[in-house]
């Protein structure tokens, strides 16, 4: 990819291909733990950020029916498809380094592999301390190191066979660019939160076949516009596929992915 704008470009195609291949294996599952964890906290109002195609939208409306959702994305394609998966939210596109909400309006934020994309995660944390009510509180997760997400290791090798010369380094750099929990802890503070609980996770994801994996990855991630402007779509999935399988199998496939969880106040 070209540059940090491509290797976050969402085309409006993108989210049903993430929602087919993607959400099932690699998003549901943590899904499922957030929302067990917020619905511990009996809250009355949550907001959601980066809520892509609401996998965790559906599951807190389900979890928690007495509470008010608003979901938000910052991608109108995201918003367009959550709202018609998730019909039960608020769905609204917005920005979180500049929230169109009063202050003090939520008991809940919570964010499922969002902060990553956070250009000013400080503003941003900044401006979630402003929306939450007293005694409110910040329940979010963000991926591991990519070592420790075994289909994007393997993913990531059969880009770098694909593309010898200049592999797509998005999943480095956005969803595992933020692996560091005493960074994470850091931009907390900074914004004014105390860490309450942070936890290391590791779910096993579960693909029905190696080339659902590898087509989700390639259609429904920004990977896709790396793939399109080099031209050999075709070839380059044959590639990947061959890679992944190589490493993982043909399918149905289980493997590790591991995630940090923080709960803040």
């Amino acid at each position: 990819m070209t540059g940090i704008n491509a290797d976050r470009r969402w085309s409006e195609s993108m989210p049903e291909a993430y929602e087919q291949y993607l959400v099932p294996v690699v998003f549901r599952p943590f899904a499922q733990d957030l929302t067990a964890r917020a619905a511990a906290l009996h809250p009355r109002r949550i907001l959601e950020l980066a809520a892509g195609t609401g996998v965790l939208t559906a599951d807190l409306l389900a979890a928690a029916p007495s509470a008010e959702v608003t979901a938000t994305d910052l991608n109108e394609a995201m918003v367009a498809f959550g709202s018609t998966r998730a019909p039960g939210a608020v769905w609204r596109q917005a920005d979180a380094q500049r929230l169109p909400f009063r202050d003090g309006s939520f008991d809940l934020v919570v964010c499922q592999f969002g902060v990553m994309f956070f250009p000013d995660r400080i503003e941003a944390f900044t401006e979630v301390h402003r929306v939450l009510a007293p005694n409110g509180r910040f329940l979010f997760n963000t991926w591991g190191p990519l070592r420790t997400h075994a289909f994007e290791v393997a993913l990531q090798a059969g880009l770098e066979r694909a593309f010898p010369a200049d592999p797509p380094r998005f999943f480095q750099t956005a969803p595992h660019g933020y692996a560091d929990p005493a960074v994470v802890a850091a931009d907390l503070a900074a914004a004014g939160f105390a860490v309450e609980d942070e936890q290391e996770l590791t779910l096993q994801g579960r693909a029905p076949s190696t080339t659902d994996l590898a087509t989700g990855y390639l259609s429904g991630t920004p990977v896709r516009a790396a793939v399109e402007e080099r031209g050999d779509g075709p070839a380059i999935r044959a590639t990947v596929i061959e890679e992944m399988t190589a490493r993982l199998g043909p399918g149905p496939v289980t493997a590790p992915m591991t995630a940090y969880v923080f709960l803040a106040a």
